[in-house]
């Protein structure tokens, strides 16, 4: 080509124009005009802010991915001083109940809605309560209570757990000892109290027999229900990993059935202090029973509520006590939410 041609341009040296986006032309465009006796179309609507123009370069908002922890997890421990003050208001909000009830024990002999020499304010039976404990009559006569409670007690439970394993798991044994077990729990202990009084005399044999009966039955009957609830499921996979009897009742039958023995237990607990109270006022020469009768005969109302006082308070002792051992014993159970 010669000097005096057209220079060609390179095509890379050409001056570029940016394409105008179909949206863009669409809304840089003006709107066509209405025909005459219709109304005119609206204006279209700005584009957004908040979403980039098609051809601008810039990415469009990424959505963050942060996601809001839980409470349980963000919130900070609490202090010493705020467990401290919740459990103050549990202590408080548990024993409301009982300081009404004492507010309106010591109110109504005062206030005449009672007879004082029937029904002393609360105030009195406490110093009797305090002059029975000084001169060591009262733990005297709880000492005696407790032994007799706490050893036919330990029997009960010592021969009920074992006997309810057996015969809730073996089906035989359910079988031949059914029928006897239906007889003798629908008998009531005090009702063979003479019985035993006959046979075993009116010593301390005959209370712990009639302790030992009366606890079997809450006990044994709890385990044979806690042994036939065990999950199927459980005791299937337990067998088909080859465990033997005793490992099979040790990993999967007892954990299984602890919280329903423990309720019989409970049960029995409440129970033994009961029957033997009600011992001791037939026949015997100390214990707790035997306080609240004697202080009947002798008119000294004061000490007779100091007695039961004292017997209300070990049953709520040795309640906690049963609820402590079966929490430590539970400790694989999933808290309820």
């Amino acid at each position: 080509m010669t000097a005096t041609g057209t220079a060609r341009t390179h095509p890379a040296a050409r001056p570029q124009t940016a394409p105008t986006p179909a949206g863009a032309a669409d809304s840089a465009a003006p709107p066509a005009p209405a025909a005459p006796g219709q109304a005119a179309p609206p204006a279209p609507a700005a584009p957004s802010a908040a979403v980039p123009a098609a051809g601008s370069g810039s990415p469009p908002p990424v959505p963050s991915r942060t996601r809001a922890r839980p409470a349980s997890l963000t919130a900070r421990p609490s202090s010493p001083a705020a467990r401290a003050a919740r459990r103050l208001r549990a202590a408080a909000l548990r024993s409301a109940a009982v300081l009404a009830l004492l507010a309106l024990w010591e109110a109504a002999p005062r206030a005449g809605l009672a007879d004082p020499t029937f029904l002393p304010p609360v105030s009195e039976v406490a110093a009797a309560w305090w002059e029975l404990a000084a001169d060591g009559e009262l733990g005297e006569h709880a000492g005696a209570s407790l032994l007799r409670s706490f050893g036919g007690f330990g029997i009960a439970v010592a021969v009920a757990v074992p006997l309810g394993l057996l015969i809730g798991w073996y089906r035989p044994v359910a079988a031949l000892l059914g029928p006897l077990l239906e007889v003798f729990r629908n008998t009531a202990a005090l009702a063979l109290l003479p019985v035993f009084v006959l046979l075993l005399g009116i010593g301390e044999t005959s209370k712990v027999s009639i302790v030992v009966y009366a606890c079997l039955w809450p006990v044994l009957l709890n385990t044979i229900s806690a042994v036939g609830s065990v999950d199927p499921t459980l005791v299937k996979l337990a067998r088909s990993m080859d465990l033997s009897t005793p490992r099979l009742f040790r990993k999967v039958v007892l954990p299984a059935s602890v919280p329903a023995v423990f309720t019989g237990i409970r049960l029995a607990g409440a129970v033994s202090i009961l029957v033997l109270v009600a011992a001791e006022m037939i026949g015997a020469k100390a214990g707790l029973g035997y306080l609240v009768n004697a202080s009947q005969y002798n008119f000294a109302i004061p000490q007779m509520y100091a007695g039961i006082v004292t017997i209300s308070a070990i049953g709520v002792a040795f309640n906690q006590l049963l609820v402590t051992a079966e929490r430590r014993l539970s400790l694989w159970r999933v808290p309820a939410a």
